[in-house]
């Protein structure tokens, strides 16, 4: 078989962001690195298409300013970061609640913490949790004996009432499922990273962050289109019969490419998630705000054009919203029947754009769920991605920064 030239001293397969996150840091140490990448750009699950005028990601995303690795790795002005409002709407049977954070908008929230719809005590429980989360230190949440994430609420003081009028329909949103089984250990964590940072959106679209990493490496690091059809004993194996030499391979695709590269690897289950696009003349909310529904129809919904008004071309709104599983018959119909009922706005005139469905879109992420994992799984082979952390971007470059640190104390490098 042809064998390609210049063989670098580590192969990384997946230009995600562990992959792109793994790559740099092991440059920056003089080792030289080629990303294989199957796909004709970076991103992996964080890219961002163009369709007639609107900017579409893959599946409703969001960036959170407060991730240490993202602040570390990224300029993150260069984003053009629109942010939503520090809050969120629950349509509920008896209306709509505002949650906002008072601390944050205190002029904006028509109803901070939900108003007259939460109790005393579970407003003293919320405020509890929330300083111990944000303001104490990361360590003891990270060590803390672990539970699911709705016995951690019931622990804190907060009622089953307030839990499925706030938690279960916004959490869905985040963990995408809908019992509050995530582990109580990632729930903190996710939680005091809400609370300390701010959701935004680039303004370019949520592949503008991978791309952003991506730049940042020396030209020609990342060869794209081209699949690794297996590993072998000197390196990987394209799916044309080329074959690249490398002592050192990191697997850092997505979860179905990773078990198939490496057979008998310890894999999560995944979240399977779908986000309907629709058009509409005007917007049926004025506000970037998101949307949930205690009735869980939708695990939310957001006028991604209130956000990102580039997001839209001039005259139309984007609207998307994310439900769980597949795009089946009939299910979009459905959808936009509980859209009219949530917004209060006659849906008849909103076209679908597309529909895209994720099925890799997150780990599953039960208790008791180890935060971190080693990327070793044999003598020159490494592996990873959110599946090996938590399924956010901090994961995901988490676990490629860990990736490297291993290849580089295997290698007695400092």
């Amino acid at each position: 078989m042809p064998a390609s030239r210049g063989a670098p001293d580590v192969l990384v397969v997946g230009a995600g962001l562990s992959g792109l996150a793994c790559a740099h840091d092991l440059l920056a140490t003089g080792l030289t690195v080629a990303v294989l990448e199957a796909a004709d750009r970076v991103g992996g699950r964080m890219r961002t298409d163009r369709l007639d005028g609107f900017v579409i990601d893959r599946g409703f995303q969001v960036f959170n300013t407060s991730y240490p690795q993202a602040k570390r790795r990224l300029a993150l002005r260069d984003l053009r970061l629109r942010p939503f409002t520090p809050g969120v709407l629950v349509h509920t049977d008896r209306g709509r609640v505002h949650f906002a954070d008072p601390t944050r908008a205190p002029r904006t929230a028509t109803s901070p913490l939900g108003g007259r719809s939460v109790g005393v005590r579970d407003l003293i429980a919320l405020a509890a949790l929330s300083a111990r989360d944000m303001l104490g230190p990361v360590r003891p949440l990270k060590r803390a004996e672990d539970h699911t994430t709705r016995t951690a609420l019931a622990a804190a003081g907060i009622s089953e009432e307030f839990t499925d009028l706030f938690f279960r329909p916004f959490l869905s949103g985040v963990f995408l499922e809908d019992e509050l089984e995530t582990s109580s250990r990632v729930f903190h964590l996710v939680w005091r990273s809400m609370l300390r940072g701010t959701l935004c959106l680039p303004a370019d679209g949520i592949g503008a962050v991978p791309r952003q990493l991506a730049d940042a490496l020396p030209a020609d690091t990342v060869r794209f289109e081209s699949p690794v059809d297996r590993l072998t004993d000197d390196g990987v194996l394209l799916a044309d019969g080329t074959e690249t030499a490398a002592d050192i391979v990191v697997v850092a695709t997505g979860p179905g490419p990773a078990g198939q590269l490496l057979p008998g690897l310890d894999l999560p289950p995944y979240r399977v998630v779908t986000t309907y696009f629709h058009t509409a003349p005007k917007p049926p909310l004025t506000e970037p705000t998101l949307l949930t529904d205690t009735r869980l129809r939708f695990l939310n919904s957001c006028v991604l054009s209130e956000v990102v008004p580039g997001y839209a071309p001039a005259g139309s709104s984007l609207i998307a919203t994310s439900v769980l599983g597949e795009d089946t018959e009939g299910r979009e119909r459905g959808l936009r029947d509980a859209l009219a009922q949530t917004y209060g706005t006659d849906t008849a005139g909103w076209t679908l754009l597309t529909a895209r469905t994720v099925r890799d879109a997150l780990p599953a992420m039960p208790h008791p769920q180890p935060l971190t994992r080693t990327s070793r799984v044999g003598p020159g082979r490494y592996v990873c991605g959110d599946h090996r952390t938590t399924g956010s971007v901090q994961g995901a470059l988490a676990s490629g920064a860990r990736a490297a640190r291993e290849i580089l104390r295997d290698l007695g490098r400092p």
